[in-house]
Parts: C-alpha cells; structure tokens; sequence
C-alpha cells in the first residue's frame, strides 16, 4: 500500500501543475476520511469518526479508504482474583511486585484472560454520502479488514523490518519491546476473555467487520457567520457483523469547526469535536467480552492550511489529535496480576493488557490534493504514547462526487 501511497502523491502533485482551466473550487471545511486506528479491540466496533465539515454537501460523494497498521503484543495473562482481601492486599502494591498463586477456582478464585497481538491489520472502507435537503446529510459505510504479516513492498512504512530499523538506527534501541525476540513479519492474534470466549485469526484471513449508519445535522441557527463559526451534530447507528461480535453500536457526536479566510484566499480551518459510543447495545449472540467499559468516548481536534492554486485547485495540509477512552473499567488496575515474559522483553511485555485500562491517543498528519472531481488524502498516523495500538499507521483516501 505503501507503493501506492507514494505513487499518488507523485500523480496528484503532478496533476496539480498542469490543469488548462479554472475549477474555482473551494473546500467544504475539513473534509477527513476515516481516521479510525487499527485497533485490535475497535476493528470490531463502530466507532465513530467526527465530521469537521462546514454545511451539509450538495453533491453525493463516495470514498474509498485503505490503511495499514502494526500492532504488536507479546502473550501476557491476566488475573482478576475474586477474593477481596487479595484485592486489598493488591491495592497497596505496584501491580508488578504482586505475587498471585493461583491454584483452582475452589481455592483461589479469579477470572483468567490472555492475549496475544502480532500482526499488521489492513482495513478497507466503502462509503457514501447522500445531501438530504439543506441541513442533512446520510452516510452508508462498509468496513472491511485482512490480516497480514506485514511483508514488504505493501507494508514499507508499517511493517516489523521498517518499525525495528527505526528503534535501531533513530530511537528507541536495540528490539525494545520483543518484535525480533518473536520474530519479525509474523501473525499471532489471538485472545480469550476472562468468560472463556476466544478471538483468534489467522494470516490472510479476511472479515467483514460492519455496515455503519451516519446522519448529520447542520443546525443554520447555530452558524456565526460573522466569526465563521459552525456547528453540526451526528447520530450513528452500526451494526458488527463479524462472528466474534456480532451486535449493533449507537452513538452521538458533535463538532465546532471556526474557518480562519486569508487575504489571499487561502484558509485555515481549527475544528474540535466529541462522541460518545454505546458499545453492544444489541447482541445476536454471545459475543467476545472487548471490554468491560459499555461506552467509549472520543476529543477529537485538528488544525488545517489550505492553499489553493491559481486555478483555484488546492493542497491541504493538517495535523490531527485523537484520544479515546479506555476498554476496560479503570477499577480492576488495584488488583489485577499480569504474567509474562518480563526477564526476556526489555519492555512493553504488560502493553497486552494494561492498555486496555489507559486512554488511547494518536496524532495524524495529513495531506490533501482536491480538485472539482475528485479529492485524494495521504496520512501518517504515529501513537507517541508507544502502547501499540497501532504503533504505526498509514492511509489513503479517494473521495468521488457522483452527483452534479
């Protein structure tokens, strides 16, 4: 994909040079794709991206996105004792000096969880985007993800060889968190809930992970046109169609967008915006236990510079943040005991895990080429945390105005 990546960014500068005419085209806001991580949690929810857009579009649009993410956890085990003294005792200790014996669940009762994540996880996502009237818009989503070891030329950026030549050579040491020690370029993703359920899949397998209900509203008496302030709210429905959480997501968002115009036309654009996901409201059937937290709520923001060309074309440039809340309920890190290869792994031997009880946050920086028929985003997505989920991502995005 990486190949890709950069023989669009060629063609799209290249285009950019040499148009005949003026489009005068300008931009609807920040016009993002979907920015979601590679989680190994979140491919199987929908989560929901925030829409920094200004007003309703007039035009159908589709969009194609791709992306690429690597995510790596060693196997590491997790246990929840039952018995509250335990859990008191737990509670006064640094969770990696707890000492747990566990026996049986007659003797020492505790719930049993553990989790394995090595793979690069590709995701593929159809949509379109209807205009309903002035202030509404529909959008109809399929997400779609493969699961791969990550093998060069279509991982170049986010492959094993590429992340360790970097903690080698810029930052980070010699194999800091296990890769090599595993081995590179490998598919381990495999992980049993503390109800027994396992989530497991293989190299090359390939799900669909759902089909995903957007509307939004762009409330006219909210906009200041005077300070270029707007406003717009989304209500999402998705349903989960893989086996291993088959179940219906709803949710809310909403979103700030200020427009900064320039002398020279060019534009800034600041937007800021927060959603709140009820996971499994609905379940079709028994489903894997991908955190304990029923709701995951998400802060978006972004910064954007748009420069439009003499023929009113134009290049987009931004830098985008997302945190997410946590998986799992924050309560259990007082007790829990994780077991693992700690005396091998430098670190991050315990990411599996307690990961799922911190926020999780990336920062995105993205280009933009945009013409009148067509629209292509390159990003790069870095989690500055390095807590793997995905340590690194790359995407593209090809949006198509089907409606004049």
């Amino acid at each position: 994909m990486q190949k890709l990546f950069l023989f669009v960014f060629f063609l799209t500068s290249l285009l950019s040079f040499s148009q005949e005419k003026d489009s005068l085209y300008f931009k609807n806001g920040i016009e993002n794709p979907s920015l979601l991580t590679t989680h190994h949690f979140g491919i199987f929810s929908a989560r929901i991206n925030q829409n920094f857009k200004l007003k309703a579009p007039t035009k159908t649009t589709f969009t194609f996105s791709s992306e690429s993410g690597n995510t790596f956890h060693p196997f590491v085990e997790m246990y929840l004792p039952k018995d509250p003294s335990i859990r008191e005792s737990f509670s006064k200790q640094i969770w990696y000096n707890r000492q747990f014996a566990f026996t049986d669940q007659a003797t020492t009762p505790a719930e049993y969880a553990n989790i394995n994540i090595d793979a690069v996880i590709r995701g593929f996502r159809l949509q379109i985007a209807f205009p309903i009237g002035k202030k509404h818009e529909l959008g109809i989503a399929l997400r779609s993800y493969l699961i791969t070891k990550g093998n060069d030329p279509f991982s170049l950026i986010t492959s094993d060889e590429s992340i360790e030549w970097f903690h080698s050579n810029i930052a980070g040491g010699e194999d800091p968190y296990g890769r090599r020690y595993y081995g590179l370029n490998e598919v381990n993703f495999k992980y049993t809930d503390r109800y027994g359920n396992v989530l497991e899949l293989e190299n090359n397998d390939f799900f669909l992970g759902g089909i995903e209900f957007n509307h939004h509203y762009y409330p006219q008496f909210l906009i200041n046109k005077k300070q270029q302030l707007y406003v717009n709210f989304g209500t999402h429905i998705g349903i989960n169609t893989s086996k291993f959480n088959s179940s219906v997501d709803v949710g809310f968002s909403a979103n700030l967008i200020k427009k900064i115009q320039l002398k020279n036309k060019n534009e800034f654009n600041i937007a800021a915006g927060g959603s709140l996901l009820r996971k499994n409201l609905i379940n079709f059937k028994e489903v894997v236990d991908l955190g304990n937290n029923r709701f995951l709520g998400s802060l978006e923001s972004e910064i954007e510079f748009t420069k439009y060309t003499k023929k009113k074309n134009y290049h987009s440039f931004g830098i985008h943040y997302q945190f997410q809340t946590r998986y799992n309920k924050h309560d259990e890190v007082s007790y829990y005991h994780l077991k693992g290869k700690w005396q091998e792994i430098k670190a991050g031997w315990q990411h599996g895990f307690t990961t799922l009880y911190e926020g999780l946050s990336a920062w995105t920086f993205l280009y933009s080429y945009g013409r009148p028929n067509y629209k292509i985003i390159l990003y790069l997505k870095e989690d500055l945390l390095v807590n793997n989920a995905p340590d690194a991502q790359t995407g593209i995005s090809i949006q198509i105005p089907i409606s004049k």
